[in-house]
């Protein structure tokens, strides 16, 4: 039975335990009432043997409420383990004892309980804020018991020279203390506002139960006075003693944070990591200090326990939480810096700038001492293997050149663009933790407003007062005349890495969440250079334009010149005809990579070239657009103005690119053998069609999980044609893992080998990749699922209509399909759609051949569709059915 004052809690959970204490604080002889919650008489009567227990420590000022989903998941699970969820005296239901705990009396509190309660191991603690520092303590004294340890958001370092937070600053200023933490509420309730989303009224006065008088709420104030806020603290001895004694254990260790923590910030998480480096690691983004509150940590926690009993079973699997590299066996590995030292006695150019105008050139011979220059000062500046570097410098020859010196060095370039906005960029940048940051003046101003981690080191030399503003601590221009005066003195040269070694960190595009952040270790970028060469022929001595970042990126791995034309990278539609055509007139280019929303904007400012531009563009045999799938209406448009090109529009992921290939010619064999007439606007429609992207690059494989009736992935594997499923995908380029994502990585990676991609689509008869969609996209109507991408494409075939995006409405399984589109000419403000307009889309759906689709519910009309920041062309279909749902609820008509 559930009790009603506490929601979520069984009440035979709930008990008390008489524990003699050998506290110091105590008296000898005395003996306290404990309250626990413990799932292991409900095992006893069910006839269950657990696997071990699992004994969580609740911080202030919650109690054992705190752990009741995990208790019932952990209750429900195949192989169950008991938990013994404590309330720590004087807090929750546990005896109020009169006397000040120190950290030291409630270690030795927690190991007076499980005595009492006589556990043998295998035992995992689980801590919470200074739950966490007390179940750490416990557990480097209990070390034959212990078989893990989870932390949630906590802290067990303070350094004498750093602050502690603003909020426990204020809690212990002696004007507020007495009146915050005991005399009121105050801190229960700033606390439980710390719930992302809030939490529900019942949960609130569930937590605040136990705390409802002043004399209830002394262990609140005396917790919060035990904080050791410097090396003086009667408690700070001991606090050192278990942060270092942490360094020592050596069991699994899961740690999981909440990043919108005011208490406890990264900074935290990140030196949890130094001390537990070989910690599993997930970061839930948008959850603060009630992490446990705000995500599904019990079912994460459940999953790391799985694999540790797999692993114990003697399966192969990898150790607890060690991810599964979605990759082809280990290929020979290439360094990606091989062709540019082989060059480096050239003097032809190797990578150019154009900027405002300004044409700035670099040769190989120079690109090639100057990464040997910055590696050295680098590394003389402190900078060492494994070391995370952000660089915040758009793409050119400084990029080029502090990119080839860190992976040189054996540093972990992060590759995070202002294309992911402020907020996701700064998201970024602090999950990933970066000991270092290079950057523009404009990328040091974000990073002192915004907090960033990592020493700061400026691309210009900047004026000693705004130096000192934005605490830089190096310039380009000098971490380059350090390296060059080292090497001059015999200094030796950087260690040179392992193929193996972590090599970058680069970011997807945020287009379905928060971004998130890719490991590529160095022979999985080698091999990424390797799959574009062979796709695409791309040897020595060619010449390429980077109008899509990461290509320009690839030009000295594969000994090409790489212009970067005047454009913003972090906004690729401001890419012109013109600016297009003089980078390509630069390197007298032989090849294009930009991104469809790029090569859309060169067709409207096409206008403006001249013969020579057009000349420049004629020599141009290869056009690679990635980023999304690209069309073949918009590719036939551009053989007008590359007409010697070969036009290709690969499929692929920050995870893996590429994986699929295909040009304008199999573009439209590909419809033709489907039987599908190209429609008025050249777009490929026909009802569970979808985009196709080709067939698979040297090296890579495909493969779908067949969907079920709900629209979930059964994780079964097959190449049979016309099977809709999950798009799988491995090759040696595939990515290592996510980082500090774990949960994330082990559901990309659930099937050994294989990356899941998230995208929905089938394989036809000659083993091409038609994408329907996303996964988290799929509608579920009465009729059956639906994907949406041939909705989509049938419905751009309507007169009137430029994009369009097709959402579910409603209840999963009963949800109705709606359209949502982008008209020609351009609607002035969102709509309902007018009848006309309305009946063509219908008319055009139905003509089409969607007839398994249970048809629209509503059209409706907005100005623009929302897309990803970074390529301009991802429909986010999620943000639309939120919108749609509720304006056609009879909310305000507001842009989406």
């Amino acid at each position: 039975m559930v009790s009603a004052a506490w929601p979520g809690v069984e009440l035979g959970w709930s008990r008390r335990v008489s524990v003699p204490s050998r506290a110091a604080v105590d008296p000898p002889g005395t003996v306290h009432n404990w309250h626990l919650l413990d799932n292991g008489q409900e095992l006893e009567e069910r006839g269950l043997t657990p696997e071990g227990t699992l004994l969580c420590v609740h911080g202030n000022p919650t109690w054992s409420y705190l752990w009741r989903s995990l208790v019932q998941a952990a209750t429900e699970t195949a192989r169950p383990w008991r938990v013994v969820a404590v309330d720590q005296l004087d807090m929750g239901y546990s005896d109020r004892t009169d006397r000040f705990r120190r950290l030291e009396d409630r270690i030795t509190d927690l190991g007076d309980l499980t005595d009492a309660l006589q556990l043998a191991g295998p035992v995992i603690t689980v801590g919470h804020d200074w739950g966490g520092v007390i179940s750490l303590g416990w557990a480097t004294r209990h070390r034959n018991q212990l078989a893990g340890v989870v932390l949630t958001n906590t802290a067990i370092h303070q350094p004498a020279h750093t602050p502690i937070p603003a909020p426990l600053k204020l809690a212990l200023n002696p004007a507020v203390h007495a009146w915050g933490t005991k005399s009121s509420s105050a801190f229960l309730r700033v606390t439980h506002s710390l719930a992302h989303p809030p939490l529900p009224k019942d949960v609130e006065a569930a937590y605040m139960a136990p705390y409802k008088r002043a004399r209830r709420r002394e262990g609140i104030g005396n917790f919060v006075a035990d904080i050791p806020a410097g090396p003086a603290h009667p408690s700070y001895p001991t606090l050192e003693a278990v942060a270092e004694g942490v360094r020592t254990l050596d069991v699994p260790a899961l740690l999981l944070w909440g990043p919108k923590d005011p208490v406890f910030s990264d900074r935290y998480l990140r030196d949890l990591m130094d001390r537990l480096p070989r910690a599993d690691v997930h970061r839930f983004e948008g959850a603060g200090h009630l992490v446990v509150e705000d995500r599904d940590v019990a079912g994460t926690v459940l999953r790391w326990l799985g694999q540790r009993n797999r692993n114990d079973d003697g399966d192969t699997a990898a150790p607890v939480g060690a991810p599964t590299p979605a990759t082809e066996p280990l290929t020979d590995f290439t360094p990606l810096w091989a062709e540019l030292d082989r060059r480096s006695a050239e003097t032809s150019t190797a990578v150019v700038d154009m900027v405002h105008g300004d044409t700035r050139k670099l040769s190989w011979t120079e690109l090639a001492g100057r990464v040997r220059n910055l590696a050295a000062g680098l590394a003389a500046a402190g900078v060492k293997p494994g070391d995370r570097v952000n660089l915040l410098v758009p793409p050119g020859s400084d990029l080029t050149a502090l990119i080839y010196a860190c992976l040189r060095l054996g540093a972990v370039i992060v590759v995070a663009d202002a294309g992911l906005g402020a907020k996701g960029l700064s998201r970024a940048i602090k999950g990933a933790g970066p000991e270092f940051i290079v950057g523009i003046e404009r990328g040091l101003t974000a990073a002192r407003l915004f907090g960033w981690p990592g020493d700061r080191i400026s691309v210009a030399d900047l004026p000693p007062a705004r130096r000192r503003l934005l605490g830089v601590s190096h310039t380009l221009s000098e971490i380059t005349a350090r390296g060059a005066a080292s090497l001059r003195a015999g200094a030796a040269e950087p260690r040179v890495p392992a193929a193996d070694d972590e090599a970058a960190i680069l970011f997807t595009s945020g287009s379905t969440g928060p971004a998130k952040g890719v490991v590529y270790t160095h022979r999985q970028l080698s091999a990424m250079r390797d799959a574009v060469a062979g796709t695409y022929g791309l040897t020595a001595g060619a010449a390429l334009v980077a109008g899509f970042a990461p290509f320009a990126l690839l030009g000295p791995a594969l000994g090409a010149t790489a212009v970067t034309p005047d454009m913003d990278v972090t906004a690729p539609k401001t890419l012109t005809a013109k600016a297009l055509a003089e980078a390509a007139a630069a390197v007298e280019a032989t090849a294009v990579f930009a991104s469809p929303s790029a090569l859309r904007n060169v067709l409207d400012t096409a206008v403006e070239l001249e013969a020579g531009n057009r000349n420049a563009l004629a020599n141009v045999n290869l056009l690679l657009s990635a980023g999304a799938p690209i069309g073949e209406a918009l590719l036939d448009e551009l053989t007008g103005l590359l007409p010697h090109a070969s036009l290709h529009t690969p499929y692929g992921m920050t995870e893996a690119l590429p994986i699929t290939d295909i040009d304008l010619e199999g573009i439209r064999g590909a419809r033709l053998d489907a039987g599908i007439a190209p429609a008025a606007n050249g777009s490929v429609a026909g009802a569970g069609n979808g985009v196709c992207v080709g067939t698979a690059v040297e090296g890579a494989k495909i493969c779908v999980s067949p969907l079920d009736g709900t629209g979930a992935a059964t994780g079964d594997l097959t190449t049979e044609a016309g099977i809709t499923g999950e798009i799988l995908v491995r090759a040696p380029h595939v990515k290592s893992h996510y980082d500090r994502l774990w949960a994330t990585e082990q559901i990309s990676s659930q099937n050994p080998g294989w990356h899941r991609t998230g995208d929905v689509g089938h394989l036809d008869s000659n083993g091409r990749l038609w994408v329907e969609g996303r996964l988290g996209h799929i509608i579920t109507t009465p009729q059956g699922v639906v994907t949406p991408v041939a909705l989509e494409q049938s419905i751009e075939i309507a007169d009137g209509v430029g994009r369009a995006a097709v959402v579910g409405v409603g209840p999963a399984g009963a949800q109705v399909l709606v359209a949502v589109v982008e008209t020609v000419p351009k609607a002035s403000e969102p709509a309902v759609a007018n009848a006309a307009l309305a009946a063509a889309v219908r008319h055009a759906v139905a003509l089409e051949g969607a007839a398994a689709s249970p048809g629209l519910a509503a059209v409706v009309v907005v100005p623009e569709l929302p897309t990803d920041i970074r390529h301009n062309a991802k429909i986010d279909r999620a943000r639309l059915a939120e919108w749609a749902s509720k304006v056609l609820a009879g909310g305000r008509m507001t842009s989406p």
